[in-house]
């Protein structure tokens, strides 16, 4: 077990968490980025699972997001505002009249300071930042942290901690675009992906939130006993149809078994577990990349990558029964995500 780092510019370096089986993490101190997962297959050949670009300039626009820490609220907030306690807090609009991932100068783009760690179960990186109040429009001074861990059954777990000295609209999540076939070989559209979710909630066409909750029974949103992600990019729905051919819609989880979600690729052999206490998941498939970029393995595309944005709901600000992202003054917020790497049996 071991952490390597290096610096690779000026202010940003590049750390590599390495366990006992060859498994590697690489984690930016730039928005927390996860660059490169190394992770075995059937055969334990350890290949990358995640998008990533393959020059290190990109990673400061980022406009996918790719491998980021993601805040202060995870997703879209409806209108660029929102009120609390009588008062109307306006945020920026980067996307069309809307207010997404925490604004353009999100935790995403925040040199985060970083303190790493290695014992002998586990290595891990201990990320901090402070945000001041009013940064994007958002109220209270803001100290987060978060924690990566790797240990050597394979788990990459992600832990968050914050505390306001102002009520606040909070949720925060990891974007990273898991990809099992190893290297890019294949796209995701085979992927079989199985949730502990019988509801998920209705878009409308610029992907916000309409107040909904939609049963997934007798829809391709079912993946209660697994579904490949093909079904949706070839469904005529008009909730895959909103989401570009795909999904990019909440999961409300049922916590009615261990897993939360599971990711499949029959063809690699790779599985990945995901554990997480947080009330729900937003599933996007890459719906919206295009061959503009270039990643590490060659140029992008679409449904290249499976992101699993685990989080509560900022469809709370506007709407009744959602899972609420108010974090209130001096009260903490924790959440914790693991993702197992594993093989299928």
């Amino acid at each position: 077990m071991q952490v390597k780092s290096e610096q690779v510019q000026t202010d940003i370096t590049l750390y590599t968490l390495v366990n006992d089986n060859g498994m590697e993490v690489s984690c930016l101190n730039l928005g927390g980025v996860i660059t490169k997962i190394m992770a075995p297959d059937r055969n334990n050949n350890i290949e990358n699972v995640v998008l990533g670009f393959r020059n290190l300039d990109d990673y400061k626009q980022n406009p996918t997001y790719f491998g980021a820490l993601i805040g202060r609220v995870a997703g879209r907030i409806q209108g660029s505002q929102f009120e609390l306690d009588n008062e109307v807090y306006s945020l920026e609009a980067n996307n069309e009249e809307n207010h997404l991932h925490g604004g353009s100068h999100g935790f995403h783009a925040a040199i985060w300071d970083v303190a790493p760690f290695e014992n002998a179960d586990e290595v891990g990186l201990k990320l901090s930042h402070f945000s001041p109040d009013g940064e994007g429009g958002y109220p209270g001074n803001l100290q987060v942290n978060v924690t990566y861990t790797l240990n050597n059954k394979n788990e990459l777990a992600i832990s968050y901690q914050a505390n306001s000295d102002h009520k606040t609209a909070l949720t925060l999540t990891n974007h990273s675009y898991f990809n099992l076939s190893g290297n890019l070989k294949n796209d995701i559209k085979n992927h079989k992906v199985t949730l502990n979710s019988s509801k998920f909630v209705e878009l409308d066409a610029e992907l916000i939130p309409t107040g909904k909750q939609l049963s997934v029974e007798n829809t391709v949103f079912d993946f209660q006993l697994g579904r490949q992600i093909i079904d949706g990019v070839k469904s005529d729905y008009d909730q895959n149809l909103n989401a570009g051919k795909g999904y990019d819609h909440y999961f409300l989880f049922d916590h009615t078994r261990p897993e939360q979600a599971i990711v499949e690729d029959q063809q690699s052999g790779r599985k990945l577990i995901v554990t997480t206490d947080q009330p729900g998941m937003v599933m996007y498939t890459s719906n919206s990349l295009d061959d503009s970029l270039e990643l590490l393995e060659g140029p992008s595309k679409q449904h290249l990558g499976i992101c699993l944005e685990t989080q509560a709901s900022p469809a709370s600000l506007h709407h009744e029964g959602f899972p609420s992202v108010i974090l209130n003054k001096d009260e903490t917020y924790t959440a914790k995500t693991t993702f197992t790497f594993d093989v299928i049996k």
